[in-house]
């Protein structure tokens, strides 16, 4: 039984699934280039095809305009609007800080705060400042990153069908049940961990826009500065519209009181159920729609191995493990 074991297809599966993480964790220190290198190419390889179905043109012609133009934009926004969004997350955090450390009228406002500062959440607000300090430390890190990131991606699309041919190679060579295997993985990853990437991230544009829209209707200061914040806290499966919450309540109150505090809060509920009930239906598949339990149990353990990465892929990685493991929604009679 265990020489037939060992033999099965599932063992060896199961083997190589092992092998592949192992290495993956192994590689943890190259975790954003790796992820950054897969993003930009299956983003930019859907945006090629989209073209292409539209304009017959040589398709490297068409990655290579589609890169210049996407990188051209990017540089464009960061010399003309960074210094000005800079200057608006400062004057956000400074608002928020002032808020916190100033005494309310309000009884209830200076319970909470009263019942933050025992719990001691000044030293996780420390912690993230401290993070997010690391991080802009590192900027020119992270740049090098991103551009190793473009390049690799551009490489990939400008040679892809030859990388196909050169790969099936393998199919005949004498680790071909190997990469069957991997192949397998590798198909079920791109069919379920990128397009779930890839809905995320236009649910976070489109929240972002709308959310953006209705601060700016109820003026409130730093559009720049909150419309980034809500972008990346958008990219957070449900988390992220509690977590982005909890600012814009304090800057509601701190313009306008608790009337304002229940615009926001019924403009945030209107985009959520948006979210909810239009977008989520027809971006994500049936796999995707998890119990908000399971949601907030994956965020924590994938947050816990990757860090602020976890965040924005652990819903990905947990969807791309529920395809190959079959689970799948059983039919309502």
């Amino acid at each position: 039984m265990i020489n037939k074991l060992l033999h099965s297809s599932s063992f060896k599966r199961i083997s190589i699934f092992v092998v592949i993480a192992l290495a993956i964790y192994a590689m943890k220190s190259m975790i954003n280039l790796i992820l950054l290198t897969f993003i930009f190419a299956f983003l930019m390889d859907r945006l090629v095809q989209f073209i292409e179905g539209k304009i017959p043109l040589n398709r490297k012609l068409i990655v290579v305009i589609s890169y210049a133009c996407i990188v051209g934009l990017l540089s464009y926004g960061l010399i003309m609007y960074l210094p000005m969004i800079v200057g608006e997350i400062t004057a956000l955090i400074k608002q928020l800080t002032t808020f916190y450390t100033a005494k309310h009228d309000n009884a209830v406002l200076n319970y909470i705060v009263k019942r933050i500062e025992e719990i001691k959440i000044s030293s996780y607000l420390e912690q993230g400042f401290t993070f997010l300090l690391k991080y802009f430390t590192d900027i020119s890190k992270i740049g090098l990153q991103t551009l190793l990131a473009l390049l690799l991606s551009l490489f990939f699309l400008l040679e892809k069908p030859r990388l196909i041919e050169f790969t099936k190679k393998f199919k005949t060579s004498k680790v071909a049940s190997i990469y069957v295997e991997i192949e397998f993985f590798a198909k079920k990853f791109v069919s379920t961990f990128g397009k779930v990437i890839e809905a995320q991230l236009i649910i976070a544009v489109v929240n972002c826009v709308l959310t953006t829209i209705s601060l700016w209707i109820l003026n409130f200061p730093q559009l720049g500065g909150l419309s980034i914040m809500i972008f990346i806290l958008g990219l957070i499966p449900v988390a992220g519209v509690i977590i982005s919450l909890i600012p814009l309540v304090i800057i509601a109150y701190s313009i306008g009181g608790m009337i304002k505090v229940l615009y926001i809060a019924i403009a945030i509920a209107i985009i959520h159920g948006i979210e909810a009930y239009i977008l989520n239906p027809n971006l994500m598949s049936s796999k995707t729609n998890l119990p908000v339990f399971y949601t907030f149990i994956v965020l924590i353990f994938s947050e816990h191995f990757f860090g602020v990465w976890g965040l924005i892929i652990g819903i990905p990685v947990f969807v791309f493990l529920l395809d190959v493991l079959e689970v799948t929604e059983s039919k309502k009679v």
